[in-house]
This record gives structure tokens, C-alpha cells and sequence, in this order.
């Protein structure tokens, strides 16, 4: 058996990778920093449809740094295949209006907790020479975007901090990945209701994505045929990224 830890898993995205990897064969754990209910409805109902597969909902705050190295301590002792950082902070301000704690905070959540806790999961990845690390980043760190500013540095350093970490690792049986997002259709996207049209006529496929079709990839990266993908950021965007975006 093989198990991996998802961050943000209760719901989402994230809810999604969790089943996904529960199909493929994965014991799963994941974190939840606020849904507590739906984290530990989601773990007994997939429990209840995978007999044998162990799905654990752990609480933890990534913002709270004193609670991640304690957790951290914790899993350093355990064995796990996989590690899926799914879990994020927006926070949407021009940079010119940019309040540096709020964007402190979304990097924290965003890429310093994806670093600490890769370290900590890194150790028995390398001992096992076996590994898969994917990040949950986003196109908004691929292609400028009004009011990103903060949030996309937060995941343009995903980026690059998984690049070097694909290298460092490499020989070691383990892979590192970014999967980059356009829109998807989920609660944080509930904001923008209003200009959900307008969005989705500037989107080549014509819609946002499903929150399978990001988990289906994040899966596929656990699988054995991705055992030679590293180092990469792979959009789902609907074409968003290879749309030069200026209409006629």
C-alpha cells in the first residue's frame, strides 16, 4: 500500500484529488483547516466505498507555523509515497494597494508550507527511493493578471522551488511537479458570479475545468507511468495559457 498526504483535502480540489487517489489505489491522508465536518464526512463516506483503503481527515493550519512544525515533526517518522499541496490563500489587491501582511500570510499557506512540509515528507521518500511531489499552482503565475500580483509571486515560487527540487532529487526516485489551474468550478470562484460569462467567453474550451479534471492529473502523477515526469508545470487552463487573450 502506498499512501499520500493531500493539504486542503476536505473540500474542492482538494476533495477531489482525495477520491482520486483513494480510485487509484492510495491510502490517503489530508488536512482541513476549517471544514472539520465536511473533512470527516468525506473520510467515512469514501471509507464506506473503498473497503481496505485507509482515508485519515488531520487538522492543521498552514498559517500557523508553531502547529505545522509540530505536525511535521510528527510525519517525519512516518512513511509516505506521495505529497499533494492543494491547499491556498488567495488575496486580490493591485500592487500598488498590496497590504504586505495579508500577502505574507497567502505565502505562508501558499509555497513556505509546501516547503517545510516537503522536507519533512522528503526524508522517507529518499530512504524509500521512492517519491511523488505535486503542487497545486495556477496560471496566474504563467501570464500577467490585474490584482494577482501577491498571490501569483506566492505561486511563481511554487515554481521555481519545485524546479530545483525536481533536480536535487531526481536521482532518488523521486518526482516533483507544479500542476497549474486556470478557473475552476468551485466555491472560491462564487465571487465572481457576476462576470462568470464574460470569463468563460475569453477561455478558448469555453468553460472553467471540473475539480476531477485537476484531481485526474494529480493522480496520474502518482501512477507508474509518470515516473519519468519531473521538473514540469503543466497547465489545465482550456487554452487559456496559449490564447494570446486580444480579440478582434
Amino acid at each position: 500500500m502506498t499512501r499520500v498526504l493531500v493539504t486542503g483535502g476536505a473540500k474542492g480540489v482538494g476533495a477531489a484529488i482525495v477520491r482520486a487517489l483513494v480510485a487509484g489505489g492510495h491510502d490517503v491522508d489530508f488536512t482541513y483547516r476549517s471544514s472539520g465536518e465536511q473533512a470527516q464526512a468525506l473520510a467515512a463516506e469514501i471509507t464506506d466505498l473503498a473497503p481496505g483503503r485507509i482515508v485519515r481527515a488531520l487538522p492543521l493550519d498552514l498559517s500557523d507555523k508553531p502547529a505545522l512544525d509540530s505536525f511535521c515533526e510528527t510525519v517525519e517518522g512516518e512513511s509516505y509515497f506521495g505529497f499533494v499541496h492543494n491547499a491556498g490563500q488567495p488575496y486580490d489587491a493591485l500592487a500598488a494597494m498590496l497590504v504586505q501582511d495579508k500577502a505574507e500570510a497567502a505565502m505562508q499557506v501558499n509555497f513556505w508550507a509546501f516547503t517545510r512540509l516537503a522536507k519533512s515528507l522528503m526524508r522517507g521518500m529518499i530512504r524509500a527511493k521512492a517519491g511523488r511531489i505535486v503542487a497545486i499552482g495556477s496560471v496566474a503565475a504563467l501570464r500577467g493578471n490585474p490584482g494577482n500580483a501577491a498571490y501569483a509571486a506566492s505561486k511563481g515560487a511554487l515554481i521555481s522551488y519545485a524546479k530545483t527540487l525536481a533536480v536535487e532529487t531526481g536521482k532518488r526516485g523521486i518526482t516533483v511537479n507544479v500542476i497549474a489551474p486556470g478557473f475552476v468550478d468551485t466555491d472560491m470562484m462564487a465571487p465572481y458570479a457576476a462576470y462568470r460569462d464574460k470569463m468563460e467567453g475569453q477561455i478558448p474550451a469555453g468553460r472553467f475545468a471540473r475539480p476531477e479534471e485537476v484531481a485526474g492529473l494529480a493522480a496520474f502523477l502518482m501512477s507508474p507511468p509518470a515516473a519519468y515526469i519531473t521538473g514540469t508545470v503543466l497547465p489545465i487552463d482550456g487554452g487559456l495559457t496559449a490564447h494570446l487573450g486580444v480579440h478582434r
